[in-house]
């Protein structure tokens, strides 16, 4: 898991541009409109709660949300319906590749995403052709506040978490997929705060880049693909090499 964190850490010290900015907004958008369709009150629906909680940490601003929340309460039902879609294929130098997306429309998202993976070094492939070489977890960030890493980690095991590692200021939760919600309730029942819970898609074994080149050509690839506007992430099974952080 080091890998994707190195990884992660690496894509977040970027400055956003205003394109990417405005991508995040949408992206949370879709989110909200996906999980509130059918209950638009974030008190009854915990799904509802925990995308307002991502939203917030990603800086969409709450005036954005509650326009959201109010055209929820007069939704057309007939309205787009969003799906999830998951694309596999490898990137430059045999990279494995997974890239999610929230769609209306998989009929454009598909050749777009397929043409990304073309110009830039890369070849989509069929469901199940690298899937098997990631894991895919429930990932929660919360706030140290006064708790010690030895009382949040008994809080984190007890509330049904597989892995847990503690930074100065806030900690990574990692929990099965299926068990995100429940570990996160049961964080939240004991007064942790949550920054942000979601899944994501791990590497088992990341490929190692220690040449500055072939980093550079990979990074150029993803930020490609992200650039499709019905992308939501893209994960990447390599690490980076201490030399180059």
């Amino acid at each position: 898991m080091s890998g994707h964190s190195k990884w992660h850490s690496i894509k977040h010290k970027k400055a956003l541009t205003d394109a990417k900015r405005g991508k995040v907004l949408t992206k949370h958008a879709k989110i909200l409109f996906v999980v509130g369709r059918n209950d638009c009150n974030p008190d009854t629906n915990a799904s509802l709660k925990a995308a307002i909680v991502n939203a917030k940490a990603d800086n969409v601003p709450n005036d954005n949300i509650d326009r959201i929340l109010k055209k929820l309460a007069g939704a057309d039902k007939n309205a787009s319906q969003f799906v999830d879609q998951v694309y596999e294929g490898f990137g430059p130098d045999g990279i494995a590749i997974l890239v999610t997306a929230l769609t209306d429309n998989q009929n454009r998202t598909l050749p777009e995403v397929k043409t990304a993976f073309g110009k830039n070094g890369g070849n989509l492939g069929s469901s199940g052709t690298v899937n098997f070489l990631f894991d895919h977890v429930g990932v929660i960030e919360v706030k140290n506040g006064e708790k010690s890493e030895d009382e949040l980690f008994e809080m984190a095991i007890e509330a049904g978490a597989d892995d847990f590692s503690y930074n100065e200021d806030e900690s990574e939760i990692i929990t099965q997929f299926t068990t995100l919600a429940k570990v996160r309730d049961a964080l939240t029942h004991q007064d942790v705060e949550i920054v942000k819970s979601e899944p994501q898609y791990r590497a088992k074994d990341p490929k190692m880049i220690d040449i500055q080149e072939n980093l550079d050509r990979v990074e150029k690839f993803i930020s490609a693909i992200e650039e499709v506007e019905d992308v939501d992430e893209v994960f990447a099974a390599f690490d980076v090499a201490d030399n180059l952080l």
